[in-house]
């Protein structure tokens, strides 16, 4: 389990992991050779729902240990995610090295299906504004405002009727996600925002814009 990851502007994958894992003497014993890996990454619903596990990806690659020049410009990148200077040994002796996977296939099995992803995707993609914000406003409509995520149920037509207990489970720049359980099974229902949001405001305007349509869909 890597400490901190991150991807830098080529697509590649820098992990920092301990100097005694088995990922980093493989890097170490290859040198210069070919050593191929794949990372295996679970996104896990900060919720309690059944099934909790919301996807997984798997990228594949060529690992190798980041070296000279390059040391300085990853552990920078990795410092946007958290401190590394104790753990690189800036100050001493390292207790943890960085390795560098070089990107050449990526699978995604989540939400949405399964499908194969260009590695040049990864590199040209923008974090959503919502990633460093969707699991404390999850779990805060989870437990404050359950009431009213039950009520998107009144957006969903004939499958109202099945809908018993409802749970926030994603949440992104496009909509919200919802489990709704009952009568023994369980389904998944999204709904979009009426524009992308940018920011923690921008959100709770389209919140309140699909809490209202639902209150009105209830009436009428």
């Amino acid at each position: 389990m890597p400490a901190a990851r991150t991807v830098t502007p080529d697509g590649d994958v820098i992990l920092l992991v301990s100097g005694e894992s088995a990922a980093a003497r493989a890097a170490a014993h290859a040198q210069d050779d070919d050593l191929t890996a794949v990372i295996e990454i679970t996104d896990v619903a900060p919720v309690s729902v059944p099934h909790r596990i919301r996807g997984r990806a798997w990228l594949a690659g060529w690992l190798t240990q980041v070296r000279g020049d390059d040391r300085a410009a990853c552990a920078a990148l990795l410092a946007e995610r958290r401190p590394v200077g104790e753990l690189l040994g800036l100050h001493g002796r390292p207790s943890f090295v960085m390795l560098r996977l070089e990107v050449g296939e990526i699978s995604v099995d989540d939400l949405w299906g399964a499908e194969h992803v260009d590695p040049e995707d990864l590199a040209t993609a923008e974090p959503d504004p919502m990633v460093n914000h969707e699991t404390e406003l999850l779990q805060h409509l989870a437990a404050a405002h359950r009431d009213r995520i039950a009520d998107l149920c009144a957006l969903l037509g004939p499958r109202e009727s099945a809908a018993a207990t409802a749970v926030p489970l994603a949440l992104d720049r496009l909509g919200l996600r919802v489990r709704f359980t009952g009568d023994g099974s369980s389904f998944d229902a999204r709904f979009d925002f009426p524009a992308p949001v940018r920011d923690v405001c921008e959100l709770r305007r389209a919140m309140h814009h699909l809490f209202a349509a639902a209150g009105h869909q209830g009436v009428s």
